[in-house]
């Protein structure tokens, strides 16, 4: 059985926090503004499992309105679906995710991003694709207002 997701998410930029993507810190003047540390690629990719598996989305099971998850890890969050796709009998068939920011250059990142994000999703390397691009200074994330992230999941399983 195959079922696939897609998620997108953005948040704009706050002067007062890191940058964490991927689930890893990246060097930049400002982080993401958003109720747990707003890593927007991971929110989509979580997004994108959630899709596949049919139950909703982030804010469904994680809420801004809830303060338990208020500052919280999103590499925690993605873990958390991770396991309800591996309860299910699931495995990573395949990742692609794109970030979309003029700011920071993402090349320097992307190898570090593929290995921790594929640590999440106890897939293997070859199976994570992670890419970035700018919008050329158009909209927001040309504006350097903030980043958005969209990704696709495919989830296999042996049977159903």
């Amino acid at each position: 059985m195959i079922r696939v997701g897609q998620g997108f998410d953005v948040h704009q930029f706050a002067d007062d926090r890191p940058l964490i993507l991927g689930g890893i810190e990246i060097p930049h003047s400002r982080g993401l503004s958003g109720h747990s540390d707003a890593d927007v690629l991971l929110h989509a990719i979580t997004d994108a499992v959630l899709g596949a598996l049919g139950k909703g989305d982030i804010g469904t099971h994680f809420p801004d309105t809830d303060p338990e998850y208020e500052g919280a890890d999103s590499a925690k969050l993605l873990r958390e679906v991770w396991l309800m796709a591996e309860r299910e009998g699931f495995s990573l068939g395949n990742l692609d995710a794109t970030v979309i920011a003029q700011k920071p250059k993402m090349v320097p990142y992307i190898q570090q991003i593929r290995e921790r994000v594929a640590g999440l999703l106890h897939g293997e390397l070859s199976n994570i694709n992670i890419k970035a691009t700018t919008t050329e200074h158009l909209g927001f994330a040309g504006r350097e207002e903030g980043i958005a992230a969209m990704a696709v999941v495919c989830l296999v399983s042996p049977g159903k």
